[in-house]
């Protein structure tokens, strides 16, 4: 299955590169966000944009169901650096 990772960012970082994904998503009552604390991954239901935040861009992955997309975005830079990563499948 296919899952799109929103990489939130800061508010404060330089803008990344512009990027083109195309993807129809699933619902925001089908996503996860994922963060991480410290060796703690926090999991939360729905969309989450925090105002500080901004949506910096996606990754589309293949992940063999949600566990394993919350663990790809779990190791991703973005989480790992104190940001969000939201999970949301792909309408396939």
């Amino acid at each position: 299955m296919k899952y799109v990772l929103f990489v939130c960012a800061p508010a404060d970082e330089e803008e990344p590169a512009p990027t083109r994904v195309t993807a129809r998503l699933r619902p925001p009552s089908d996503a996860t966000t994922v963060c991480v604390a410290g060796d703690e991954v926090l999991l939360g239901d729905g969309p989450f944009a925090r105002t500080e935040e901004y949506i910096a861009g996606v990754d589309l992955v293949e992940a063999d169901d949600l566990d394993e997309a919350i663990a790809l975005a779990a190791r991703h830079s973005a989480a790992l650096g104190g940001g969000t990563v939201e999970v949301r499948p792909v309408r396939e």
